[in-house]
């Protein structure tokens, strides 16, 4: 299993329509609104690396998310 956060900047006001749209998709866990640098969390579990990759893929493309980070785990339980 891969397992790894995607931080995300949104158009301001979007963010609760952000963690609706991330809440439907099958890779996503858990999204949260966040204070601070980035305005969502998301933390992504997929079979495989290429995997792990089409999801982030995805959540970039969401309309009104303006950046992204990305954070791999390293060896997830």
């Amino acid at each position: 299993m891969h397992v790894g956060f995607v931080l995300l900047n949104c158009d301001l006001g979007a963010e609760e329509y952000i963690v609706e749209e991330l809440k439907q998709m099958s890779d996503v866990k858990n999204a949260y609104l966040t204070f601070g640098a980035y305005d969502v969390v998301a933390e992504v579990h997929t079979d495989d690396q290429d995997g792990f990759e089409k999801a982030v893929s995805a959540i970039r493309k969401l309309s009104r998310v303006v950046s992204t980070m990305t954070l791999n785990v390293i060896n997830p339980e």
